[in-house]
C-alpha cells in the first residue's frame, strides 16, 4: 500500500477538546502542528458531555475560590487525587473559561450578562457553567471553529498504531487511513496523546463503538510510559439497556436532579436503603452501587436494570428541563418519558485513571511525549466531580501546548530509527496478512463480557482472578485472528488494533483492581468492604505483573482546611 511521510513539529493524537486546545495553543505560538483523529472532528467524544464545566468564577456565589474548588475535588476523590494537579486545574480554571468566551462559546447567562453557574453534587458553591444540556458539543464546536480560523490541519479517519521512540525519545508516530488504507509516517519532535480512556472494554458503556477502547494505554506503554490507577473507573448510574446497539447511552443525571424516582422491580424506592437522607440526589458512585446491588440480589427488571421515573413531573417541566433525555428515549425506544418509566442500569462512563503524567506539564517520562484529557490521570482519584473533566482539558491543553512548543524549540536535531519504523510497518503487515479462524468482533464481545462479569461495579478476588484467566485465553486467541479489509475500508484492521489496546487496558485494570484490596469511591471490593488508610496511594502499572505504589503529596493547609461534607439539598448530582 501507499505510504506517505509527513513532517510536523508537534503531532496531536485525538481531535477532541483536549487535543484541539493543545493544538490551538501551539498554532497561536506559531508552531507547526498536525491533529489526527479516528473519528470526525465535529463528532469527537467531547461532544457527548452534557452537564457543564467547572471554574470558580464567583459570578453566582462571590465567596467561591479556587482553593474551595480544589478542596471539593480532593475530598470527593477519596484522597487519591494529586493535590498539585488539582491546584493547577482549580487555579487556572477561570482562564480556561475566558479562552472559550473569547472564541465565541455561547454560555448560558443571567439577565445582567453574567455567565450563569449552577450546582452540581459535592460542590460547595455554584461553579458549573453550561450551555443547555449540550455543553460539550458547544465546546467542541467552539474549538473546531478556532482551529479552522488558525488553519490547523486536522486529519480525520486516521488511526495511529504506534508512537515512534528511539532511546526513550519520541520522533513521531505510524498509522493508516481508515478509508483508503494509506500508511502514514509522521515525523515529529513532540507527540501529544489525547486519545481518551478505556471504558469501551465493558459491555455497557456511554462510549460509542469505536472510541475509548484503551488506545492511549497501549500507545503509551509501548512507547515506555506507565498507567496510573486503571482500576478507578466511574460507572454512571443511568445507562439505557435497549436497544442493544445503543446499550449504555446515558440518561442525564439531571433526570434525578429534577425529581426523578428510582424503583426496583418490586416497586420499592430502593435508595432509602442506601442513602435515606439524599435518596436519588446521592453521589454517582453510591447510586451506581445501589442499583447494581438491587439487580444482583434479584430485585432488578426483566432486562437486568432498575426503573427511573419522571412521569409524575409536569410535562412542561420535562420538556423544558430535560429535552435531550426526552428526545433520546423517543428516538431509541419510541418511549414518551412523560408517561412511562425508563429502564436503566450502571454503565462504564469515565476513566479516572490513565497515563502517568507529571503535575507541571503532563510529560510522561518519555521525552517529547505528553498526555492530556481522559488519556491522562491524577485529577479525579476514586470519584470524579461532574464538570471537572471539561475544565481539565482546557487548562492542561494550554499548558501542554506551551511545554511542547518550548521542547520542540530546544531540539538541535531529531534522531530517528529505521529499526523502530520497520517494526511499526511489520505490525500492520502482520495483521493485514492474518487469516486465522478467530473473529475480531467476537473476541471484543468476549473481552467486554469478561470485564463486565469480573471487574464491574463490585469486584472480589475470586472474580478478578477468573477474569485474568479468561484474559489469558483471549490473548492467545487474539494471536489467531483474521483481518479482512473490504470495499468499505480498513475498519476491520482498526478493530484488530482496538482489540489489542483493549486487552492491554483490561490486564492493567484487572491487575490493579486485584492489588487495591479496599473499597474506596468507585472501587468496590466485596471481600474488602472498608477503606484502608494504608492504601491511600496511586497504583502505577508498567506492564503485566509490574505494579508500583506511588505516594501522594500532602494536601496544602490552605486547601485541607476547606475540605468538608457538602450538603446536596437542591443541587443536581454529578
Amino acid at each position: 500500500m501507499t505510504e506517505h511521510q509527513i513532517a510536523t513539529s508537534v503531532l496531536v493524537i485525538g481531535s477532541g477538546g483536549a487535543g484541539l486546545r493543545a493544538a490551538i495553543e501551539l498554532a497561536e505560538r506559531g508552531v507547526d502542528v498536525l491533529v489526527v483523529g479516528k473519528r470526525p472532528k465535529a463528532d469527537a467524544h467531547t461532544a457527548l458531555a452534557a452537564g457543564g464545566i467547572n471554574a470558580a468564577l464567583g459570578t453566582m456565589d462571590a465567596d467561591d475560590t479556587w482553593q474551595q474548588h480544589a478542596a471539593d475535588t480532593i475530598k470527593e476523590s477519596y484522597l487519591l487525587a494529586n493535590p498539585d494537579i488539582v491546584r493547577v486545574v482549580a487555579e487556572q480554571g477561570p482562564r480556561g473559561i475566558e479562552d472559550l468566551e473569547r472564541w465565541g462559546m455561547p454560555f448560558a447567562r443571567e439577565a445582567d450578562g453574567r455567565i450563569s453557574q449552577r450546582f452540581f453534587g459535592a460542590h460547595t458553591f455554584r461553579r458549573t457553567s453550561f450551555a443547555g444540556d449540550y455543553t460539550g458539543l458547544e465546546i467542541q464546536r467552539t474549538l473546531v471553529n478556532r482551529a479552522t480560523q488558525l488553519d490547523i490541519p486536522i486529519h480525520d479517519t486516521c488511526y495511529i498504531t504506534q508512537i515512534l521512540v528511539r532511546d526513550n525519545v519520541v520522533f513521531g508516530a505510524y498509522g493508516f487511513d481508515l478509508n483508503t488504507g494509506t500508511r502514514y509516517v509522521f515525523h515529529a519532535d513532540v507527540v501529544i496523546l489525547a486519545a481518551g480512556g478505556h471504558t469501551r472494554i465493558w459491555r455497557r458503556t456511554s462510549s460509542r463503538r469505536d472510541e475509548n477502547t484503551g488506545d492511549s494505554f497501549r500507545l503509551a506503554v509501548q512507547a515506555g510510559g506507565r498507567i496510573r490507577d486503571p482500576e478507578l473507573v466511574q460507572f454512571h448510574p443511568s445507562g439505557l439497556l435497549e436497544p442493544e446497539n445503543a446499550a449504555g447511552t446515558l440518561v442525564s443525571e439531571a433526570a434525578r436532579g429534577e425529581g426523578g424516582i428510582l424503583t426496583n422491580a418490586l416497586g420499592e424506592r430502593f435508595m432509602a436503603r442506601y442513602d435515606a437522607k439524599r435518596m436519588e440526589l446521592s453521589t454517582r458512585d453510591r447510586v451506581a452501587l445501589a442499583a447494581y446491588t438491587e439487580i444482583k440480589e434479584g430485585r432488578g427488571t426483566p432486562n437486568g436494570g432498575v426503573w427511573l421515573d419522571v412521569s409524575h413531573l409536569p410535562r412542561e417541566q420535562i420538556m423544558r428541563r430535560l429535552p435531550r433525555v426526552y428526545q433520546t428515549l423517543l428516538e431509541l425506544q419510541m418511549k414518551d418519558i412523560t408517561r412511562e418509566a425508563m429502564e436503566i442500569a450502571p454503565t462504564a462512563h469515565y476513566s479516572m485513571g490513565g497515563v502517568w503524567v507529571s503535575p507541571a506539564d503532563h510529560s510522561t517520562g518519555v521525552e517529547g511525549l505528553y498526555a492530556i484529557g481522559e488519556a491522562s490521570s491524577g485529577l479525579h482519584g476514586a470519584n470524579r466531580l461532574g464538570g471537572n473533566s471539561l475544565i481539565e482539558l482546557l487548562v492542561y491543553g494550554r499548558i501542554v501546548g506551551e511545554a511542547a512548543a518550548e521542547y520542540s524549540a530546544s531540539l538541535s536535531a531529531q534522531r530517528r530509527s529505521r529499526i523502530v519504523l520497520g517494526e511499526a510497518r511489520a505490525e500492520v503487515d502482520d495483521l493485514l496478512n492474518a487469516d486465522g479462524p478467530e473473529n475480531v468482533r467476537a473476541l471484543q464481545r468476549s473481552l467486554r463480557n469478561t470485564m463486565t462479569e469480573h471487574a464491574g461495579v463490585v469486584r472480589d478476588e475470586t472474580g478478578l482472578r477468573k477474569g485474568l484467566a479468561e484474559l489469558d485465553e483471549l490473548e492467545e486467541r487474539i494471536g489467531n485472528v483474521g483481518v479482512h479489509p473490504d470495499l468499505a475500508g480498513y475498519q476491520d484492521l482498526a478493530h484488530a488494533f482496538d482489540l489489542k489496546s483493549s486487552a492491554l487496558a483490561a490486564r492493567a485494570t484487572l491487575e490493579c483492581a486485584l492489588e487495591r484490596r479496599e473499597t474506596r469511591g468507585c472501587h468496590n471490593r466485596s471481600d474488602f468492604p472498608d477503606l484502608d488508610p494504608a492504601q491511600q496511594v496511586n497504583l502505577v502499572w508498567s506492564g503485566p505483573g509490574w505494579i508500583d505504589r506511588e505516594e501522594i503529596p500532602a494536601v496544602p493547609d490552605e486547601i485541607a482546611s476547606l475540605m468538608r461534607e457538602v450538603d446536596t439539598a437542591g443541587k443536581l448530582v454529578e
